[in-house]
């Protein structure tokens, strides 16, 4: 498949990459990498013997990476076109691909089950892959987050015919996949800077759905499937909690704190499945992955037990303290719809207890493109902190800030502040349950935070 004996990434700390270089670097591949921060996430690669530098010049580039001959170079989008290491490695004539061109290529000759959608793709993919792994079936996992139960964003098995993986919609990555199954979870507008319009994104998912094996299966809601031109060879399932659909869960009611539910399918039916997860929009994950791990063998009985078992992903409804008077969550939500149902799934539990919520936006353009619906869900929350937008790849948009948005808002007492300065701030308030929200390196919040709190609660 890919024959060099060694892989260079720059980026190799995104979710996506940080995979990928795991798997190669269980491969046997020799496996290094740039990324301009430093996480936990980096850190744990280091130990697992992935060498990266933090420094963006082509002189930290190791030597056995230097020849063209031996190394493959994957880069992410989200690195400019002017990062010296990609222009040296261009310039000397190395081959540079994208990551969603080795997924493509890592997924050729297996049978992949894709997950798309702007939410829930990864929720959806890891419990997939989980009763999977659960259910005895050899199966690789390329998680766009960190596990819980596995502790990494990769499952590997080396007598795996089946793939489990995120299609991701950024910059079209997942037209480089041919599914034999596709979850299609959401197609709320995202990522404008990449599509035109809405209908630009709707009909990219068209040319995803397209790609289908042509004995393959699509699962979506039904909203969706009315809205895709879905053609007539490929056989789809519908799902919801709500109206008509295939796949339906059904007398949903909280049990000790969890979701408890009734599965309906015209396939099998199961009764009071525990879901391990807050919120209305995991049961609807649920199902779906349930119906999808039914369509590859698995046990019903163990779909049953496996779904009570998943812990989720780090940083999906992370719950890192909890006590009567005080509970500390951190979410990666970064869109209107995300914010929305995260509020939703913390009122629920929560009833009654003071919410105050810290956000980071992410990305410039997606601040603009969705201000208004940022300030209308934003503006449930009870106490609001806005940390300054995260840039990632973009430039600063003049006129578009934190303080911009708090103005749209439109709600008294919200404190607009860089991340040094978040620490002094909460120390001023009296807080019953706290939100850390975001994509960006808001997650840098968690250990000061919960360091803070353990001592006070």
């Amino acid at each position: 498949m890919i024959h060099r004996e060694n892989i260079y990434f720059i980026g190799i700390g995104g979710i996506g990459m940080s995979a990928l270089a795991r798997y190669f670097n269980q491969q046997g591949k020799k496996v290094a990498g740039y990324d301009r921060s430093t996480t936990t996430l980096t850190k744990q690669l280091q130990k697992e013997g992935i060498s990266i530098t933090d420094f963006a010049e082509a002189d930290a580039i190791p030597h056995p990476y230097r020849d063209a001959s031996k190394t493959l170079v994957v880069y992410t989008p989200a690195v400019v076109s002017s990062n010296p290491m990609l222009v040296y490695f261009r310039e000397e004539g190395f081959e540079c691909v994208k990551r969603a061109q080795v997924l493509g290529l890592i997924s050729k000759g297996m049978k992949t089950i894709a997950v798309a959608g702007t939410h829930g793709k990864t929720t959806v993919s890891s419990m997939i892959a989980h009763m999977l792994k659960s259910g005895g079936i050899k199966v690789n996992g390329l998680l766009g987050g960190i596990s819980r139960n596995y502790g990494t964003n990769l499952l590997l098995d080396p007598e795996a015919e089946i793939l489990v993986t995120e299609a991701d919609e950024y910059d079209r990555s997942f037209l480089q996949l041919h599914p034999n199954q596709l979850v299609i979870t959401s197609i709320d507008a995202d990522h404008l800077d990449i599509y035109e319009d809405e209908a630009d994104l709707k009909n990219t998912y068209n040319h995803l759905v397209e790609q289908i094996n042509e004995k393959g299966f699509l699962f979506t809601k039904p909203s969706i499937s009315a809205e895709l031109e879905i053609p007539s060879g490929i056989q789809f399932r519908t799902y919801a909690l709500t109206g008509r659909s295939d796949i339906q869960a059904k007398n949903i009611h909280v049990e000790d704190g969890f979701f408890v539910f009734d599965f309906e399918s015209d396939q099998f039916a199961l009764e009071k499945v525990k879901c391990g997860l807050p919120g209305l929009h995991n049961v609807e994950n649920a199902i779906v992955a349930m119906a999808v791990a039914f369509s590859q063998g698995v046990d019903v009985a163990q779909i049953k037990s496996s779904i009570a078992s998943f812990h989720g992903v780090k940083r999906r409804f992370d719950v890192h303290l909890k006590t009567p008077e005080f509970v500390y969550i951190d979410d990666y939500a970064h869109h209107p719809e995300e914010v929305k149902m995260l509020l939703q799934s913390v009122k629920e539990l929560y009833p009654g207890k003071k919410i105050t919520t810290i956000f980071q936006p992410h990305l410039f353009s997606r601040t603009r493109d969705f201000a208004e619906d940022f300030a209308r869900e934003l503006g449930k929350s009870d106490d609001l902190i806005l940390l300054e937008i995260y840039p990632a790849r973009e430039e600063p948009i003049e006129g578009i800030t934190s303080l911009w948005l708090s103005k749209l808002i439109g709600k008294e007492g919200v404190n607009v502040c860089e991340k040094h300065q978040l620490m002094n701030i909460l120390k001023g308030k009296e807080v019953e349950v706290l939100l850390t929200v975001g994509a960006g390196d808001i997650d840098t919040m968690i250990d000061p935070i919960i360091n803070y709190y353990q001592v006070d609660v």
